[in-house]
């Protein structure tokens, strides 16, 4: 089988990315061939050709802005938003893979659907509204960057404090250009944000009605308001002129017409029908409402802005990048046109709290993540730094419970010190990035909203954290209950009997049963290995744990150890190990991991032996591995059902 898809965000920064990350994984552990197009922030990037398409048995769309589906028509195609890309890779494939997604057609053509369509219908109607919206903001985003930078630059450089006006620059200043090209491309927010989302609703022909309604919504003037109905407004315009050119594609005309509909007729009767629903009707009130709005956050002090900051803060680290994130970002980028940018400087403080957070705390404490995390750390840290909420996803993802309370009371906290501060974000983005190119007013306030949020998450996650808390205990006991993590010294009197049952039988028996183990869930490859280290330090056999992990990884850096057959043999010569033994675990769901033939392992056996060994690491490799290339001998430990058994079978091979 094979599948396209295509992966959008946005930003088109993070989630692009990651989507075709876990989409491409998914279909290798699958064994589905699979070609991800991105829609990122650069453009598009591995673009579908004809033939990709004509060949493929299935589409997969993970976006949250349009995408032009007219060239997947006749195809079985699933249209998800990008975090189900993320999230849920694996079943989107099934999707495709059990006929459980509509057939796509254009509107001009005959509707050929599954029968579960009406359920995708009814699923997809309020991810729908989100994605036209989204799309809206990804194309608004870098007018207001842009512009916010352009004045900042300008206000910075060439600016002269005034008693009544505040910093102002100087009309015959060189930098009043810089002022004046700025504030350009803030007055082309709003008509850009409404035509986008018309575009997404109706494609080309409802760009234009979008933009034509969207600077009459900000432009009071049509509709006898000072001030105009702002954002609010052009969303609403936005949706008006998308349906209205939507609806008019839709209706019947001679052939002779149809070339001129999309780029004459629908785009006039759309402008005009929007334009005057907004000039009699809804103008004045929008634009009341919004006037409201932004006087009650002007006017907003002490105890109240604490509390927006506080709905701020929540709001951007609760799903970091995601729809609740997008909402309040929208709120902040959108209040710059209007002059207030203490609302953007909330957003600006919370949007970098969590990555930079979670990167403290894998330099701070390592022994509470795996290796894995322990390098996510560093992209997250460094993602912090340039306000992308996103670098904390992959943490959320696999330890939740902890994670997310820990990221929202740091941004909480980043953004209520920010509104206290006096903090403003002139520029739609936000961390450290936007202070450096002067962006932020008050920076000193910004960095210490900044530097105290980043911490509290810190504290939060290692007092939350425990030690590798998605380590389950083995087999017989509940999954919530973790293996103790304190090193366990073994007594005198075992350590002795070790060494003498060395000494007497052949290097070849290391094999144990407090080393041989059944694990259940789920688990990546670097959750196999710190689960069998973590067994080993309970055991006594560890000497230094981070010595011993850090062997076993270098070793597997070099090529993977996941040999094909459902069989990995990680393996490490080690300071870090107090004698030679070989850890067992079985994982009946298969471990993710980079295997020769493409097999998830199954069954893994982890081999250390003290540096001072000579060659028992390669003769046990040796051993094993002529074993396991006898089928029965293999099956038979593939259906091992208890430790027992399990280790029964490895034992008659290893002698």
């Amino acid at each position: 089988m094979k599948i396209v898809a295509v992966t959008s965000c946005p930003n088109g920064i993070a989630h692009t990315y990651m989507a075709q990350e876990k989409l491409e994984q998914a279909a290798e552990e699958l064994g589905i061939e699979i070609k991800v197009e991105t829609q990122g922030g650069v453009g598009v990037e591995n673009r579908l050709t004809s033939k990709d398409i004509q060949e493929a048995d299935g589409v997969i769309i993970a976006a949250d802005r349009q995408v032009d589906l007219q060239r997947f028509s006749g195809k079985v195609l699933i249209h998800e938003n990008v975090r189900a890309g993320i999230h849920h890779p694996k079943q989107l494939i099934a999707r495709i893979q059990n006929n459980e997604a509509s057939v796509y057609h254009t509107n001009e053509e005959a509707q050929t659907t599954t029968q579960n369509s009406n359920d995708d219908k009814a699923h997809k109607g309020i991810q729908q509204v989100y994605q036209h919206l989204m799309n809206g903001v990804s194309f608004m985003v870098p007018f207001i960057v842009v512009g916010g930078l352009l004045i900042a630059i300008a206000l910075s450089l060439g600016g002269h404090k005034t008693a009544t006006e505040g910093i102002v620059v100087p009309d015959d200043s060189f930098w009043k250009p810089f002022e004046k090209i700025g504030a350009l491309a803030f007055s082309f927010m709003v008509p850009i944000l409404a035509g986008y989302i018309a575009m997404s609703i109706a494609d080309k022909p409802g760009l234009v009605p979008g933009i034509i309604g969207g600077a009459i919504a900000a432009d009071g003037s049509f509709y006898g308001s000072d001030a105009g109905a702002g954002f609010l407004g052009g969303i609403v315009a936005g949706f008006i002129a998308g349906y209205i050119a939507k609806w008019i594609k839709q209706v019947k005309v001679p052939k002779a017409m149809a070339p001129i509909m999309p780029i004459i007729i629908i785009p006039i009767i759309a402008s005009v029908i929007v334009g005057l629903i907004f000039i009699y009707l809804i103008g004045a009130p929008i634009a009341g409402i919004f006037a409201a709005l932004t006087a009650w956050l002007k006017g907003m002090q002490g105890a109240n802005i604490i509390i927006l900051a506080m709905i701020i803060g929540a709001m951007i680290a609760f799903d970091m990048g995601g729809p609740v994130n997008k909402v309040a970002f929208l709120f902040g980028s959108a209040l710059i046109a209007e002059g207030n940018y203490s609302v953007m400087g909330m957003v600006a403080v919370a949007v970098c709290t969590p990555p930079i957070g979670l990167g403290i705390a894998t330099f701070i404490n390592r022994r509470k993540f795996n290796h894995n995390e322990i390098e996510m750390g560093k992209a997250s840290f460094t993602m912090g730094l340039f306000g992308i909420t996103e670098g904390a996803i992959p943490f959320a993802a696999q330890d939740p419970l902890r994670i997310i309370p820990a990221n929202v009371i740091g941004a909480m906290v980043a953004a209520v010190i920010a509104a206290l501060g006096g903090v403003g974000d002139r520029v739609a983005h936000g961390g450290p990035i936007v202070a450096v190119l002067g962006g932020i007013d008050k920076v000193l306030f910004f960095f210490v909203a900044v530097i105290v949020g980043s911490l509290v998450t810190t504290a939060l996650v290692l007092v939350l954290k425990k030690q590798s808390p998605q380590i389950a205990t083995v087999t017989g006991t509940p999954a919530s209950t973790e293996i103790d993590a304190t090193p366990q010294e073994a007594t005198q009197e075992e350590t002795q009997t070790r060494q003498t049952s060395l000494q007497q039988t052949d290097t070849t028996h290391l094999i144990h049963p407090e080393t041989t183990i059944i694990h259940q869930a789920t688990m990546s490859r670097d959750e196999a290995i710190e689960y069998m280290v973590l067994n080993l330090e309970k055991q006594g056999y560890v000497k230094n744990k981070e010595t011993l992990v850090h062997d076993i990884f270098a070793r597997e850096a070099e090529s993977t150890t996941a040999l094909g057959m459902n069989i990995a043999m990680p393996h490490a010569k080690t300071t870090g190990i107090a004698q030679p033994v070989v850890s067992v675990l079985k994982n009946s769901e298969g471990i993710t991991w980079e295997s020769l033939d493409g097999t998830m392992p199954h069954i893994v056996f982890l081999i250390t032996v003290p540096e001072s060994s000579h060659d028992t690491h390669l003769k046990t490799l040796q051993n094993l591995s002529r074993h396991l290339m006898d089928d029965a001998q293999r099956e038979a430990l593939l259906q091992s059902e208890t430790e027992d058994e399990l280790y029964q079978h490895v034992e008659k091979m290893m002698t």
